[in-house]
């Protein structure tokens, strides 16, 4: 219409007046604006197609509103709801997942377990502004955890685009508010290793408060030559009180230093010459370093006697693999307090099908509770042996076949066995499946992801 009038006007224009009809002649401009009255407003005049716009118009309130939309999404606590609210080519930069989101499905994965805190937010500061076709509404928003009750404040940057007749998030990334990120103080393996030098410098004062000064508030020491851990001053001090009569003075003979953010660990060999018998002794050792009110402090202090030094139980490779034998024939007794039996007092199993790391008998007794509803036994198809003193490792593969059904399956295994109250048990059994099918599987699928999305 509006374009209709425009040429019809121009087109009587250059008949009237030949050629020149192309020069302004303003009572027809005058008239041609009457006539086309309503429909030649900044928004909506674009002559020949220049700047003709692709969605409606938008405010400040529902750009906001459109937070609330997704909010609302949220609250419903179905993960495809929420990621519905993203455009088809959707970015999302998660607050907690180091992973960008690119497309409907990853989106919907974070949200299965995000959902699952029962977050709702509100926006504590924004800032909107309104391009043409598109939205952006930044600032600060705080969430109730509704599983917790925790609240937890982020920065966000939603931006819109209008698609399908809906506006939706083209654009969302979240972030933790930086300030209370801790932000690690400049070191070197130089300076850590030189920490040793001040805790030895501190033991040649032959003064227990020196040396107990260099600890942090809550630091652990577990003593070479004590049983009892130290876990306060004063008993760190106590422990000093008594060995600083024998005038000792350290040297590092081998050591391995590493670095973290304000922390770092400087564990290996040292080796002290007792200044009131000239006896020198060798021990390992492990520090942790901690920043505590802006000084370098021990946090950790391991040290132990050279192990070979002490008697071990003997044990061959034939009865180390007995000891799995044990095992299988405690799993035969379908008694999960039997197989559990086999297991050391502090022992930790990983395994194969849990998350959950069993750190003692009665998580242990859980998980072959279900396990054993199968009728396992199994076989060690390759393994190898270590035998250390008073412990041994048997590592490889094994194959169980499942009695209810006849299945089988293979799997990694590492058994720790120790010797506890004259038995040796188990101290640590990890047990994994074969990679290479799940890596196939992964790659399958994302190689089917990325031709669907092509």
């Amino acid at each position: 219409m509006m374009y209709k009038s425009v040429t019809c006007l121009l087109a009587l224009n250059i008949a009237a007046n030949g050629v020149a009809g192309f020069a302004p002649n303003p009572a027809l401009i005058t008239k041609s604006s009457q006539a086309v009255s309503g429909e030649m407003s900044s928004t909506n005049l674009h002559l020949f197609g220049f700047g003709k716009k692709m969605s409606p118009d938008i405010n400040e309130k529902e750009v906001r509103d459109l937070f609330y939309l997704w909010n609302d999404a949220l609250a419903t606590g179905k993960s495809k709801v929420v990621a519905k609210r993203y455009a088809k080519n959707a970015v999302l930069l998660p607050t907690v997942s180091d992973t960008p989101r690119t497309d409907f499905a990853s989106i919907k994965d974070y949200f299965d377990l995000f959902l699952t805190k029962k977050p709702q937010g509100i926006i504590t500061d924004g800032h909107i502004t309104i391009g043409n076709g598109w939205a952006q509404d930044v600032g600060v928003y705080e969430f109730t955890l509704g599983a917790t009750g925790d609240k937890v404040k982020a920065r966000y940057s939603f931006v819109y685009t209008y698609e399908g007749g809906k506006w939706k998030i083209a654009h969302h990334h979240s972030s933790v508010m930086p300030e209370g990120i801790t932000l690690a103080t400049p070191t070197s393996k130089e300076q850590i290793r030189n920490l040793f030098h001040l805790w030895n410098d501190a033991l040649d004062t032959g003064d227990s408060d020196a040396v107990a000064s260099r600890y942090s508030k809550e630091a652990v020491l577990l003593p070479t030559v004590s049983d009892t851990p130290r876990t306060d001053y004063a008993s760190i001090k106590d422990y000093f009180d008594a060995f600083l009569l024998k005038e000792p003075q350290g040297e590092i003979l081998e050591g391995e230093v590493y670095i973290g953010a304000n922390w770092a660990q400087d564990c290996g060999i040292y080796e002290f010459t007792m200044g009131a018998t000239g006896d020198k002794v060798k021990a390992r050792y492990s520090y942790i370093y901690v920043l505590e009110d802006g000084q370098w402090k021990i946090s950790h202090h391991h040290s132990s006697v050279m192990p070979e030094a002490v008697l071990p139980a003997g044990i061959s490779e034939t009865e180390v693999r007995g000891l799995f034998n044990l095992w299988n024939d405690a799993l035969a007794t379908l008694d999960s307090d039997k197989v559990t039996a086999r297991y050391a007092k502090d022992a930790v199993l990983l395994p194969t099908v849990s998350d959950t790391p069993r750190t003692d008998a009665g998580a242990i007794k859980n998980y072959f509770d279900a396990f054993l509803q199968k009728k396992p036994q199994g076989v060690i198809t390759e393994g190898n042996i270590i035998i250390g003193h008073n412990w041994a490792q048997d590592a490889g593969i094994y194959e169980f076949t499942m009695g209810v059904d006849g299945s089988k399956v293979k799997a990694r295994y590492t058994y720790v066995y120790v010797m506890e109250d004259g038995e040796w048990k188990i101290a640590h059994h990890h047990s994994s499946v074969m990679p290479e099918g799940i890596l196939a599987l992964a790659e399958a699928e994302a190689a089917k992801e990325k031709a669907a999305s092509a």
